[in-house]
């Protein structure tokens, strides 16, 4: 029978779980006692062993050897192996007991789509949800210890009342070597298809339905087969088992409590009785001892599935879903809150003090804003501060190619003269030495910069002022190629005479 504790820690209070230490069915002290009691003997055996019968040098020796397996423990990952062993354990229990199959998905669409209030109809969903729960037995005869105890032969079956004679009969006739839990299926999918032609099942989606709940249900039969077949494999419980044993055989010799070496050498405390070691292995062997028991909860274990409880369950909701409940609906009448706007059902004593608390309305519900008004008026665009929208492949560009940003690093409103060193051929430095430039863009960009210097040398020129020797040249006729979006200002004519100061002649 399954241990449920589940009211006692419904509320978190002191010392709650320190209740279920001294309940002894489904406990670990159950599970554990006995190898408890075979550890502890053998530790004393060998403590007496060691204290009463070996000579000096003989314990001199023992004592080198319990030093060495002490020290060998350290070296067995037992935490790691046990935790993620346990870890798999348990949601493969969990899975398992998802994959039991329920009727009732499938009993409440058998219930409204096949029609009839006559014994034919009657017979028609009484039969094709015994089907169902006749492969969910057969199915859990096959994996359960309970069931196959319940139903050891075919002749229980039928006797229980989920198979006929004359079905027993087709169902021994059809010889296949592999397990047949899935033929009631198949008697439910063509007893469905001839209700269908009958007119019991009045359109092809509500069959359709029918069916797709009875592929579901026939899944989860399936699932719990293949978890039967396919064990976690049996290297890894070894190694898990193996890595246990090991580990406390070593404890048994390397946590005795020694004599010292030499005479004037001072030793460990004698306890005689090793608590740290005893709780290390009630942890590490419980936690063996709870995978032991759940990695097949098909069997009779006191926290093992209750199938036949199950079985018993499903039968009974079933049949009555089917037959007693077809069509049998109570009046449909207005309900107590048909003339009040907001329904609010009563509160007991015992719960009154809930109807105080206000209701989450959100996180941010009862957040304080600020209480400057102008915070909290709309704010337009202003049109003296236009929005650049820069298409993003130009930002990626401008990013990579440092020959880019160099018109803007020299002639932004914020640049500094002496910031720009020109080179021996008259260019300029990158401001990243160890990116690799674009000799075309450093090209293209270094004569825009040449011609725009010359174009605002020749708008700043006035009457007092003659030009130099060298003559302005003419507008370029070759149209330029367009370079990713970027924002300049127009410089002034203060940094022109500061970059250029021999432009103009007094």
């Amino acid at each position: 029978m399954t241990i449920s504790y589940t009211l006692k820690v419904a509320n978190s209070r002191f010392g709650g779980f320190s209740k279920l230490l001294f309940r002894w069915k489904g406990s670990i002290y159950k599970l554990l006692y006995k190898e408890f009691i075979v550890f502890v003997v053998l530790y004393a055996v060998l403590s007496l062993v060691y204290r009463r019968l070996l000579t000096e040098e003989q314990k001199r020796l023992y004592t080198k050897v319990a030093q060495y397996c002490n020290r060998s423990t350290d070296l067995i990952p037992i935490s790691f192996v046990l935790g993620f062993y346990v870890t798999l354990i348990v949601n493969r229990w969990w899975a398992q007991y998802t994959s039991i199959p329920l009727p009732d998905q499938l009993m409440c669409v058998i219930s409204s789509n096949v029609h009839g209030k006559d014994e034919r109809g009657r017979i028609l969903r009484r039969t094709l949800i015994r089907y169902a729960n006749l492969s969910a037995v057969l199915i859990l005869r096959s994996v359960s210890t309970r069931v196959l105890k319940r139903f050891p032969t075919m002749d229980h079956v039928v006797e229980a009342g989920f198979m006929t004679q004359d079905e027993r009969k087709k169902f021994e006739s059809l010889h296949s070597d592999f397990n047949k839990y899935w033929i009631p299926c198949v008697w439910f999918t063509n007893l469905a298809a001839q209700a269908r032609r009958d007119g019991r099942i009045h359109d092809d989606v509500a069959l359709r339905l029918l069916m797709d709940e009875l592929n579901l249900y026939r899944a989860k039969c399936s699932m719990l087969f293949h978890y039967d077949w396919i064990s976690i494999p049996l290297v890894y419980t070894q190694v898990v088992t193996i890595a246990v044993y090991s580990f406390f055989a070593f404890c048994l010799v390397g946590r005795q409590f020694l004599e010292p070496l030499e005479p004037g050498q001072e030793g460990d405390l004698d306890m005689y009785i090793p608590l740290s070691t005893l709780l290390q292995f009630f942890f590490y062997a419980g936690w063996l001892k709870v995978a032991e028991q759940i990695i097949n909860p098909f069997g009779e274990d006191d926290d093992d599935f209750e199938t036949n409880k199950l079985i018993d369950r499903n039968l009974q909701v079933s049949l009555l879903s089917v037959d007693d409940m077809y069509q049998n609906l109570p009046p449909a009448v207005k309900d107590k809150y048909w003339n009040e706007t907001t329904a609010q059902p009563p509160y007991t004593t015992a719960t009154a003090a809930e109807t105080l608390k206000p209701s989450f309305l959100g996180s941010t519900f009862d957040m304080r804003m600020c209480e400057d008004a102008e915070q909290s008026q709309l704010a337009e665009a202003s049109p003296s501060m236009p929005r650049i929208q820069t298409p993003l492949l130009s930002r990626f560009f401008t990013a990579a190619s440092p020959a880019i940003s160099i018109k803007n690093f020299s002639w932004g409103s914020r640049a500094q003269p002496h910031l720009r060193h020109p080179r021996v051929d008259g260019g300029f430095p990158s401001p990243y030495p160890n990116r690799s430039e674009d000799p075309e863009s450093v090209a293209r960009i270094e004569e825009e910069e040449t011609e725009d210097e010359e174009s605002r040398a020749s708008e700043s020129t006035t009457p007092g002022c003659r030009p130099g020797k060298a003559q302005q040249p003419e507008a370029s006729k070759t149209q330029r190629k367009e370079l990713p979006l970027i924002q300049v200002k127009e410089p002034s004519s203060d940094s022109i005479r500061a970059d250029r100061p021999e432009s103009c002649e007094p």
